[in-house]
């Protein structure tokens, strides 16, 4: 039996007051509860940040899209805003998980626990996405650090996610049949003044690719993709796919999203 206080708030000063020791924030759970029962982590405290009201819900701009933290993929997935501003975003969270992740994980959640298979890191670092905490704005190119490891401080709450709408944009994810993670995920981005190539799943984070990204700057097409060469070293090498598995699906995916804007 794991014991630990559960705690909730009203408003993110609220929450963020709460935190103290061995605590932590709960939103929709999908990761930080099966960590629990798995005895992966242990916490004296869970602060329940789901009813905060505005920590939830889609702004659009011409120039932005807004996310509230804990607006679940399903909102994401299914809304008309988003669908017509990014549609790319949109099919991205309609293919994290099943239904019932889909209804109860979070954004927030998901940039927060930065798995290395996780699909909106890809979406952040791709759209130049700036991360809204209580305390700071951080830009995606600095907020994911490592292998489930953010900027992120303790006791820092993330309230919203700020996306850059692109001229052109798609994601392309190879999943892993059981759990539908990526088992290598390629978004690309064409903004108004770069063009960015991220990849999740294959590495211990998620990253860029340079190579990528001066190729399809100077022709964005398919067949740019044809003469660049990705390297299997530093990607990751598992039951699921070994390095230069990964490294020739890198290029098929970034194909495919490409030939999808």
């Amino acid at each position: 039996m794991t014991n630990f206080n559960f705690k909730n708030a009203k408003n993110s000063k609220e929450a963020t007051k709460l935190i103290s020791g061995r605590a932590t924030f709960l939103a929709g759970g999908m990761t930080l509860l099966p960590a629990i029962k798995l005895r992966l982590a242990a916490y004296s405290d869970l602060i329940n940040i789901k009813k905060i009201k505005n920590l939830s819900g889609i702004k659009v701009s011409s120039k932005y899209i807004k996310i509230g933290s804990t607006t679940t993929h399903a909102t994401v997935a299914s809304s008309n805003a988003v669908g017509k501003s990014i549609p790319s975003l949109a099919i991205l969270a309609e293919g994290i998980g099943d239904p019932q992740v889909r209804n109860r994980g979070t954004i927030g959640g998901s940039i927060a626990n930065n798995d290395p298979a996780a699909d909106y890191p890809s979406a952040c670092l791709a759209l130049n996405a700036i991360i809204h905490t209580n305390k700071r704005k951080i830009p995606a190119d600095k907020f994911f650090k490592g292998m489930f490891e953010t900027d992120l401080k303790k006791g820092e709450l993330i309230e919203s996610v700020e996306f850059e709408v692109p001229e052109k944009s798609a994601y392309a994810k190879f999943p892993n049949p059981a759990s539908r993670y990526a088992i290598v995920g390629v978004f690309v981005a064409k903004l108004k003044k770069e063009v960015r190539v991220v990849v999740t799943g294959a590495g211990n984070c998620v990253f860029r690719i340079k190579k990528l990204e001066e190729a399809l700057s100077n022709n964005f097409s398919p067949n740019a993709v044809d003469n660049v060469s990705i390297s299997s070293k530093g990607l990751n090498d598992d039951i699921h796919a070994s390095a230069d598995y990964r490294a020739h699906i890198i290029t098929v995916m970034a194909k495919k999203a490409v030939s999808s804007c």
